[in-house]
Parts: C-alpha cells; structure tokens; sequence
C-alpha cells in the first residue's frame, strides 16, 4: 500500500500528523508500563493485559475513524480507550477500582465503556464485542444514522461462533461495521497455526462476501491509510469491512502468563519492529524531529501519567452504602 494517502484530509506522511501518530503511541505504551509496574505493587488488581507492540494498530485505525464513530474492542483496550477520547485520569482510576473511574471501578482494567466518546468496551469474552458492534451498526442503520462500527478483536476470537454469526448478519444486512483483527499470532498461549486449520484469515470472511485487506500492524502510518480506505467504503457502500492487521504483543498476554509457547528469540526479533522506533527513525530521516522534541513528547506524557495516578490514588472508594446499585438484586446482604 501507498503510504501517501490521507487521513481525515490530512497528509499522512506530513509532520504534523507523524508527530501526533508518535505522541499517541507514546501515550499508550509508557501507560501500559506504568500499569505493569502498578500492577507488581498491587495497586492495580484483578487481570490485566497489556498493549505493549501492537499501539500502532489502535493509533492506526482511530485516524481512520470519525468522533462519532463507535469502537468495541477487547479486553486489552486501554490503547483503545485513550485514542477514542477517554482521558487518563478516568482509565486509572477505574484500574485502580475507584468510584471516579469510567465505570464507578466496578469494571476494571477489562470492562472500559464510555458511552459519551463512544466506546463500547472492554469485553473479557472473546469474541463477545462481536455481536456488540453488529447490534450498534444495525441500529445506526434503523436510524439512518451515517456512522460506522468498528470492532477490533483477536484471531483467537474468528475460532468462535460469535465471528461466524457476526460476519453472516453484517454480510445479510448489509451493515457498517468495520471488523479489525489484531493479528498477534498467539490466542493466549496458542500458536494460530495450532488452532487454525486455516491461517488465511481474510478468507474466513471473504467467505461471507465481505471485501478484506490486510495490512503491516506494525506500521502505524499503513494502519492508519488502510482504515481510512476501508472505513470510507464502509460510509459509501454501507456494509462491513474486513481489516487484518498483523501485529505482535511484546509482552505475555496477561501478568499471570508464564509465556512457555514462544521463545525470547522470537519476541526479541519482533522488537525490532517496535512501531514506535520504527516511526521515529522514519520522521528523524525527514528531520522533523530531533532529540529536543522528543524529550518534550516524553516529558508531556510522563508529565500526564504521573497526573492520572495521583488522581486515581486520591479517588475514593465507592461507599459500602452504594454497593447495591446498579445490579440485579436490591436483596439485603446477610
């Protein structure tokens, strides 16, 4: 793919949206460094799944989407959060478990929802922002409304029956959903090749009659050309895309993961494609940025990390008058 395009009628290759793309990546990467330290100090508790090399997959496709847009993602979504208008402060406190959280701290690291910017989850199933997103398209489309849905997910999630049924009613309907597979190869523990019987994912959809495309999930500025081209075909034709980003996770896939499946052999050759470091050497080349600015970007984002942890530690805790709300039963706890 031609890395000349335009995002949202801006150059992607100008500086201006290249120093943005970095920031965002930035952002993601030294928050989700900061939770796994956080994490080691138990202040942050329950599961927690990191986004650590695949941020140019999240950053990439948000510049493909309009505000309005909705986005359903997975459990490791606190990349997604952030680039769709969350801020800090509200993503902390909620791993914290405060009340000031985006979900009063009843949902935690896996349950990010913010109604407001449109994001719709955070989803600890797998595969269950599917269907999510298929009930959101279809409703925009009821209302006439002229958005799209994007929902990104694993390839661990297209061995569910959720994507099958998801892909047939989009592909029956003829419903706006952008379906953007994070391709880390690994679903947890398990290598694609020992799960899949067939690796061309693209195919599984294009099954469906859905047009597909995939793309270097490592390359922010692919990404992010990819989903525009394939976000803009879902507004004109107003049925689903399906978006393959090959992309890898630097870390295990969750804090309590051994990582026995792979070799640090392996994850040390995929560092190598870091997304960040590959777009700093890239803009360095054009001189549209040099040590200065960068140490400014990193200060910035250290600055609003350190920010968003104060906040979350002076959060209270919701009441244990309060505990009630919000679930099924109003019974007395005996």
């Amino acid at each position: 793919m031609s890395h000349d395009r335009s995002t949202n009628g801006q150059p992607l290759t100008d500086r201006e949206q290249s120093l943005e793309f970095l920031r965002q990546m930035l952002r993601i990467r030294r928050f989700e460094e900061k939770s796994a330290e956080l994490y080691s100090a138990q202040k942050i508790r329950g599961f927690l799944h990191l986004y650590i090399g695949e941020e140019a997959v999240a950053v990439g496709v948000a510049g493909g989407l309009n505000k309005d847009d909705a986005l359903v993602a997975t459990y490791r979504e606190h990349g997604h959060a952030m680039v769709k208008g969350m801020a800090m402060n509200t993503i902390m406190a909620e791993m914290y478990g405060k009340v000031t959280g985006c979900c009063r701290g009843r949902g935690g690291s896996m349950h990010l929802f913010d109604a407001e910017h449109r994001l719709y989850g955070g989803n600890a199933i797998v595969g269950g922002g599917l269907p999510v997103a298929v009930g959101l398209a279809l409703a925009d489309q009821l209302q006439k409304n002229h958005r799209v849905t994007c929902c990104c997910f694993g390839e661990g999630a297209m061995a569910e029956g959720e994507f099958h049924e998801a892909l047939n009613l989009a592909a029956l309907w003829h419903l706006p959903v952008l379906f953007v597979c994070e391709n880390n190869y690994y679903a947890m523990g398990t290598a694609l090749i020992r799960s899949e019987a067939v690796v061309d994912l693209p195919s599984k959809a294009a099954s469906y009659g859905v047009e597909t495309a995939t793309v270097d999930g490592m390359d922010v500025i692919a990404v992010a050309e990819a989903a525009q081209q394939a976000a803009s075909q879902v507004r004109q034709n107003g049925g689903p895309f399906f978006l393959e980003c090959r992309t890898y996770r630097f870390r295990p896939h969750s804090m309590f993961d051994p990582e026995l499946y792979r070799s640090k052999q392996e994850v040390e050759g995929w560092k190598q494609r870091c997304p960040i470091e590959s777009l700093i050497r890239r803009i360095r080349e054009k001189g549209w940025i040099d040590d200065s600015r960068l140490g400014e970007l990193e200060g910035a984002v250290a600055a609003e990390i350190a920010a968003a942890v104060d906040y979350a530690e002076q959060s209270p805790w919701e009441s244990l008058e309060e505990l009630t709300r919000f679930v099924y039963s109003e019974s007395e706890v005996r």
